[in-house]
């Protein structure tokens, strides 16, 4: 049992969050409501989460070193020993194989996402993670797989600015990262133990972050903008006939941009303020006013999408 529980930790179930983002194609495609478009984006999500949760064991076992020097990874499970070095190479060697060959009984192109996926997470722990900006850049390029992973399950369509926005909040994400890892590690000797940290400066990384910050939601707002127009249609919105000219719109999504700017603009106070930016995930399922903030966005999206007109 101890094992076990040693290995759910190991493969980071907080981390798994980010395949969420498979779900945007069939959410802004206008397909969520397709018959069987979500069962297979849902079965993507599960081959995502394996695929991901072996390449968490991979780098730690590379990394097992370095980790042992660490403030905060030093805990983890292969690092501190609670996980033996064989059950995690099983574990390892079990996940790829499974998670491929479902991939590919499920989709050719969902498959070769997942291949790419894989190569790209070994090329970063072997090499890439020490090499300034190309570190984040790969860091970023996680969640773009993903989500073209999403759209190639159900062969989705999907907007230039939204995937310039895709773009923009996973270097976001990536830069914030960097940021609080920064943050945390000034404060340990043990600052070294990652290599690439020691390129960059805290004037620097407020730069980047500052810059996909914007970046983010300025894309998003044209995404919004250039939406399909959306004509209201039912008792539920007739209310819309005694608004004056000044208030009505046929551009409904961009009522959701003042959730993607308190977003950001949240998440940039918790790295600031409470430094809490090395772990995007831990960040996005603890503070109550961002989840709710996420929530809020999600439910005014499908509301707008595929109710409103």
């Amino acid at each position: 049992m101890a094992i076990l529980l040693a290995l759910f930790k190991e493969v980071r179930p907080r981390q798994w969050v980010k395949n969420l983002s498979l779900f945007a194609a069939l959410i802004f495609a206008g397909l969520l409501f397709q018959e069987g478009a979500f069962g297979k984006v849902f079965l993507a999500f599960i081959i995502f989460t394996i695929l991901s949760s072996v390449t968490y064991i991979f780098n730690d076992l590379i990394d097992v070193e370095a980790d042992r020097k660490h403030p905060y990874k030093k805990f983890r499970p292969i690092a501190s020993g609670d996980l033996p070095l064989p059950i995690a190479v099983f574990v390892l060697i079990l996940g790829v194989v499974t998670g491929l060959a479902w991939s590919y009984a499920l989709n050719y192109y969902l498959f070769l996402s997942g291949v790419i996926y894989l190569l790209v997470q070994v090329a970063y722990s072997q090499y890439l993670k020490k090499v300034p900006i190309v570190d984040v850049i790969v860091i970023a390029s996680g969640y773009l797989i993903r989500v073209y992973a999403g759209a190639f399950t159900i062969s989705a369509h999907m907007d230039v600015w939204f995937l310039m926005t895709v773009i923009a909040a996973s270097l976001f994400l990536a830069v914030g990262k960097r940021r609080g890892e920064m943050t945390l590690l000034l404060n340990y000797r043990e600052a070294e133990t990652r290599a690439t940290l020691k390129r960059y400066t805290e004037h620097l990384l407020d730069i980047y972050t500052a810059m996909f910050a914007t970046g983010t939601w300025i894309t998003y707002a044209l995404f919004t903008f250039n939406q399909p127009r959306i004509v209201p249609d039912g008792r539920a919105l007739q209310l819309i006939s005694f608004l004056p000219r000044t208030l009505v719109s046929e551009k409904w999504m961009m009522i959701t941009i003042p959730f993607v700017v308190y977003g950001i603009m949240r998440y940039l106070q918790l790295i600031y303020e409470k430094n809490e930016g090395e772990s995007p995930e831990r960040i996005l399922l603890s503070d109550k006013p961002l989840m709710i903030t996420g929530i809020s966005w999600a439910i005014m999206v499908i509301g707008v999408l595929y109710y409103v007109g």
